[in-house]
């Protein structure tokens, strides 16, 4: 049954705030079907189907048969004359848990991460940036989704030398033969939930992968599962989570927890003199703590050291590292850099100068990849994911169509600009005439670009004013006297 039914709910969500056609298209998750006009996806034991308008978001979850099974039919019953109409089923008590245990609203705040205020954070990366701010229009609502870190990072391994369509399909055969009993099937498709770490680390899965098309990325998923469902204690993956984020079906922390005030700050960007000290502490937490494989017990992780963890393992560098901790793990300060955020560093930012912007991303040396993100860090703040997620969706071919009509738009106004500045001008030729030979005047122009020095050992990033001379015509003219 689609969510167009009667049976289907809604959540208030402005478009501003959330848009799953950009969201669930941006390169995040890549289990989202598009049917018609609604989005479908097996999440946490069920299907859930998504649409939207400018102001809801409507829902409904497909469970397993035997859930169903479990839920008595709900008839009308008409009452004596005089009392209202009213429902119920042939066991109350039945409905009643079904209602209580369905907590797929619950589900889709926490996959959203719905408990931020988006417009707010892109209005403070506008006042920041730019480049932010004319992009920003035509991308509204993209939002970082909270979700499960072990399919992350399995997804993100396949995004190797890969695209989004190819990524897609790799993680539907993951589902497909290795992720259990079917969950239901709707809108013509067979959706299972994504396999766990302990479904892939049998003998024949490295070959079965390659026969599936994985390619040499099949070695890194075996090896990988193997690893965090043998060698890393239960939980692992857990603990390298933002305290601050919490992963579906996780307790959260007691309000007087030092954990939760130390990172509830990172949620939104708080005004003023806030975002500066959560900036200082940011910097202060990542130079004073040497990354460790794992936080020692009782200590909370932090961004740093999940970033450092993640990549002991096959097949994960910085790039996939921090895409498991931004839309994983919960740490907003993750900046994922990749071939199109290397081309905006370059292109938008200044980042490095011609040389810079003439190398791929995966020339990057660690430092350099470093003194990127932390470049971006600074400009964008606590949540500088979000923001890069953003100009990172609008850098995407899918999406160049938007930029292109805001270009076109920009050209035609000029256009017609030129025009009245054609006519302006034929008629000032008629009444000034030149007289003696144009002088020129010499300007001096300043610009800031960021210079990037990489020894190989360490990367020192700095702004650089760099002073110009440009030479213009200075045209005289001479007034054409007319006898009154």
């Amino acid at each position: 049954m689609a969510c167009k039914d009667a049976v289907c709910r809604k959540l208030p969500v402005s478009l501003a705030e959330l848009c799953i056609d950009t969201t669930l298209r941006c390169g995040q998750s890549f289990r989202w079907r598009k049917v018609d006009d609604e989005w479908h996806c097996s999440l946490h034991g069920r299907v859930i189907s998504l649409r939207q308008d400018e102001t809801h978001l409507y829902y409904r979850a497909t469970w397993p048969a035997s859930r169903r099974a479990l839920i008595k039919p709900v008839v009308k019953v008409k009452k004596e004359e005089g009392d209202d109409e009213s429902i119920k089923s042939e066991d109350d008590a039945t409905v009643k848990v079904d209602q209580e245990e369905d907590d797929t609203e619950a589900l889709l705040l926490n996959y959203f991460n719905l408990h931020h205020s988006l417009s707010g954070m892109y209005t403070h990366w506008s006042d920041r940036d730019a480049n932010f701010r004319i992009k920003a229009p035509k991308f509204t609502g993209v939002r970082i989704l909270n979700q499960d870190a072990w399919e992350t990072l399995v997804a993100f391994i396949c995004s190797s030398n890969n695209n989004i369509s190819r990524i897609s399909q790799m993680c539907h055969k993951l589902c497909d033969h290795y992720g259990g009993e079917p969950i239901a099937t709707v809108a013509g498709h067979v959706y299972r939930d994504f396999p766990p770490p302990e479904a892939l680390t049998g003998d024949g899965v490295e070959a079965h992968l390659r026969e599936l098309g994985f390619g040499y990325r099949a070695r890194y998923i075996a090896e990988t599962a193997r690893v965090v469902a043998r060698q890393r204690p239960a939980g692992w993956l857990l603990s390298l989570r933002n305290p601050a984020s919490l992963a579906w079906g996780s307790q959260p922390p007691s309000p007087s927890s030092p954990s939760l005030k130390s990172s509830s700050s990172s949620l939104s960007p708080p005004p003023g003199e806030a975002v500066v000290k959560h900036e200082q502490d940011q910097r202060t937490a990542h130079t004073s703590r040497s990354p460790t494989s794992t936080p020692s017990q009782g200590q909370q992780p932090d961004y740093r050291t999940a970033f450092a963890a993640l990549q002991e393992l096959s097949g994960v560098g910085p790039k996939v590292s921090d895409c498991v901790c931004l839309m994983g793990l919960g740490w907003g300060e993750a900046v994922p850099l990749d071939t199109h955020m290397w081309t905006i560093a370059t292109r938008d930012y200044g980042f490095g100068g011609k040389k810079a912007a003439a190398a791929k991303g995966s020339a990057m040396s660690k430092g350099m990849y470093d003194a990127v993100g932390e470049h971006f860090r600074k400009l964008w703040g606590p949540q500088a994911g979000w923001a890069q997620s953003v100009l990172f969706t609008a850098n995407l071919r899918e999406f160049s169509h938007r930029l292109k009509a805001t270009a076109e738009a920009g050209v035609k106004k000029e256009e017609e600009v030129g025009r009245d500045d054609g006519k302006l001008a034929a008629v000032a030729d008629a009444v000034v005439a030149p007289s003696k030979p144009a002088k020129k005047r010499k300007t001096t122009v300043s610009t800031t670009r960021v210079k990037v020095e990489d020894d190989g050992d360490s990367v020192v990033a700095t702004k650089v004013e760099v002073q110009e001379t440009v030479v213009t015509p200075i045209r005289r003219s001479k007034r054409i006297r007319t006898g009154g």
